[in-house]
């Protein structure tokens, strides 16, 4: 939920030394700050401390109160990403011919869970451009080929440019984005893939589990990197299958999955709550 009073959230890493969550406390309410949440872990095997810490500012130049929260994570050898809940996130959802976790993504969107505004879809098929013009949201197909990938990721780019997007979801986007493309967004990509990685990477991954005949199927959320399928991993779930299904009733089954696991992915992005290190995740749920 959105608060109605804009809060600051601040997610915190760095080396662990005693009295941290004492010293970011201490920061927030000498300036008057009222914190609302606070969370932290510590990974004792590498020794890094995390922390995600929300408050209530008493200053209402909220920019002013990030700079000063950034200044003083660097004095204690923190790295901090600091956002402030009255912003919206902009995010453009990338999607081909599937429409399960697209309409998903919009309708939590539509009851007012996700702290974002959908500033438009790319596909590279026009399949759900009457639907997304019912949902009010501006649709773009740029069509790809293995001829002209590289074309029109240059055209992706220059139109997620031209939207200010914060953010890209791909909602069962049926193509590889290239790694120069990956390195050029400079912004966060969230992927769906329909297995329980690192197991079943790559494609037709329902047909992989069929014919290893496993007993549990899932789906996994995560960043998308240069290597296809081995981003930092967001969230996963499972479920039970067995003999009595085929490769249809792994893919029904694991739709459902699959809009829930990217659903909840994309809430705690916005609610700013993962940090990322390495190719693994923090996720202050």
């Amino acid at each position: 939920m959105i608060n109605k009073a804009p809060t600051i959230v601040a997610l915190l890493s760095g080396r662990d030394i005693p009295g941290l969550v004492s010293r970011v406390s201490s920061h927030i309410s000498e300036r008057g700050g009222n914190i609302i949440h606070a969370d932290q872990h510590h990974d004792q095997e590498a020794g890094i401390f995390f922390q995600r810490i929300e408050w209530i500012p008493q200053n209402v130049d909220i920019a002013a109160e990030e700079e000063a929260f950034r200044q003083f994570a660097s004095e204690i050898g923190m790295s901090a990403k600091v956002a402030n809940s009255a912003k919206r996130v902009k995010m453009v959802i990338m999607v081909s011919k599937m429409d399960h976790c697209f309409h998903d993504l919009i309708l939590r969107w539509k009851a007012e869970e996700f702290n974002c505004d959908i500033v438009g879809v790319i596909s590279n098929h026009g399949d759900l451009q009457e639907t997304s013009a019912s949902y009010g949201i501006p649709y773009h197909v740029i069509p790809v080929t293995r001829e002209t990938k590289e074309a029109a990721e240059k055209k992706q780019l220059e139109l997620l440019r031209e939207l200010k997007a914060d953010i890209v979801v791909l909602a069962r986007y049926m193509q590889v984005l290239s790694g120069p493309f990956l390195k050029a967004i400079e912004i966060p990509v969230i992927n769906i893939h329909h297995s329980f990685l690192p197991a079943f990477a790559g494609g037709r991954p329902y047909h992989q589990a069929y014919s290893r005949g496993v007993k549990l199927t899932g789906a996994t959320a995560h960043y998308a990197t240069e290597v296809l399928d081995d981003g930092p991993i967001i969230n996963q779930d499972v479920i039970r299958i067995s003999h009595r299904h085929n490769v249809k009733d792994l893919i029904r089954k694991g739709r459902h999955l699959e809009k829930t696991v990217l659903g909840q992915a994309v809430s705690w992005h916005l609610d700013n709550r993962i940090l990322v290190y390495g190719n693994k995740t923090v996720v202050f749920d």
